[in-house]
């Protein structure tokens, strides 16, 4: 093969990343590097081994998430007005809106304390700084334009693969931690169980892939929902590619943001923190200002990436719901209540900072309801596309059927002995 014939090949494979790659790298907010930091400082690198278990079945929800939006041409929540009662639509839209809205204020928090770190100017300039700029960028630009950003932001996130080979890990043990799976039953391992799944597998990531499915066919030209509906083969195939390079790419960078962690902090005895803020702190000393810097403007670039997401998939979901018109394809006025939904999650969330709440400690027990309130959201996902009324002839293959059963199943199971162990006291 030709050198100008593998240029082309990658151009080619790298035109059809779209949507699950933003998607898997805005998994990688500062919410979940603090849970991955927390996971490392805790138990060093005995979670690794999670990465084995969270990249197939986070793939296989994500898929499922972008073939919905794509054969039906509807989003989530669109899908779920139809075909269920207002009940279970109204209550699935408000714990996302709830649990979005805590997490950009503890993501606003944590982007302005790190960017604190940098400048030397006080947290809560920064908060509001970054709030405006966030919602100027959903509201005055295109689709089009924000998925061209989003694409780029997410090179940002290698700052982690910099900064956990600058600290020198211990390969052999990593490698023995990477495929030994270790298991303990203590409140403390089974709260950071569930936070590594809510945060790796959280509730928003599904509402954003597949309205950004619908996004991606509104922009080919296709308006109206009977255009939308159906896929061919290739596009289901360039759909499939570019989920599993997003959430491989986003497990990756979990797996290097622990590792970073515990070469550093459980190494040397530091295992308690509770913000990302801390583990770039303590990495200085131990790890030197390289690792310090690298991981210190991931905190900031992701918050960039992720505080939207959060924001939009708020507005999608509502939007889709209310049966309002919404799409960050739309000016302003014609779109008003989906971009009034963008920025009121986004001041409500800056206000948490302003009124008193300590956000930015709610970041790992953010994921860690989102661990809890995954499972019935996935299942509704899942009954979705297996359902012919809304897949037409693409319902689920059978692999998706038996992943999507299986992570519903695994943290089922996990939020259950989570909610045991706190009935019991042990929390």
């Amino acid at each position: 093969m030709s050198e100008k014939s593998t240029t082309t090949g990658l151009r080619d494979f790298l035109s059809t990343l779209g949507p699950g790659l933003t998607t898997g790298a805005a998994d990688d907010d500062p919410s979940g590097i603090s849970t991955y930091s927390v996971s490392g400082a805790t138990f060093g690198y005995s979670l690794l081994w999670m990465v084995l278990l969270t990249f197939p079945l986070m793939a296989a929800v994500q898929m499922m998430c972008a073939r919905l939006g794509m054969i039906s041409g509807r989003g989530l929540a669109g899908n779920v007005r139809i075909h269920y009662s207002k009940r279970v639509l109204w209550g699935a839209c408000t714990l996302l809106l709830v649990a979005n809205t805590i997490n950009i204020g503890a993501d606003l928090a944590g982007m302005s304390e790190a960017t604190e770190m940098v400048t030397g100017i006080r947290s809560m300039i920064w908060t509001p700084v970054f709030t405006g700029t966030i919602i100027s960028l959903l509201v005055w630009s295109s689709y089009r334009h924000i998925a061209r950003v989003f694409k780029w932001l997410t090179l940002v996130l290698f700052a982690y693969v910099g900064a956990a080979l600058i600290s020198h890990p211990d390969w052999r043990a990593v490698a023995v931690s990477f495929f030994v799976p270790h298991i303990e039953w203590s409140a403390e391992y089974i709260s950071v169980f569930v936070a590594i799944f809510g945060t790796t597998i959280s509730p928003y990531l599904f509402f954003w892939q597949a309205a950004q499915e619908v996004e991606e066919e509104r922009a080919q030209g296709r308006r109206t929902v009977p255009q939308r509906r159906g896929a061919t083969p290739k596009e289901l195939r360039d759909a499939r590619n570019d989920t599993l390079v997003g959430m491989f790419f986003s497990n990756v960078i979990w797996f290097f943001i622990t590792l970073t962690t515990a070469t550093t902090l459980h190494r040397h005895g530091i295992t308690h923190i509770t913000t990302a803020r801390q583990a770039a702190e303590a990495l200085r000393p131990l790890a030197g200002n390289g690792a310090y810097a690298l991981f210190t403007l991931g905190l900031i670039g992701t918050g960039m990436l992720g505080v939207p997401v959060l924001a939009g998939s708020s507005a999608y979901a509502i939007s889709e719901a209310a049966r309002w018109r919404g799409s960050l394809e739309d000016k302003p006025r014609k779109a008003r209540h989906f971009y009034t939904v963008v920025a009121v999650s986004m001041v409500l969330g800056m206000l948490l900072d302003y009124l008193g709440f300590n956000a930015v400690s709610m970041l790992f027990w953010t994921a860690v309801v989102n661990g809890v309130l995954a499972p019935p959201l996935i299942l509704l996902v899942l009954l979705l596309t297996n359902n012919r009324k809304v897949m037409q002839q693409h319902t689920n293959p059978p692999f998706l059927r038996w992943f999507g059963a299986i992570t519903v199943g695994v943290m089922s199971a996990a939020a259950i002995a989570l909610i045991v162990l706190a009935v019991n006291g042990e929390l």
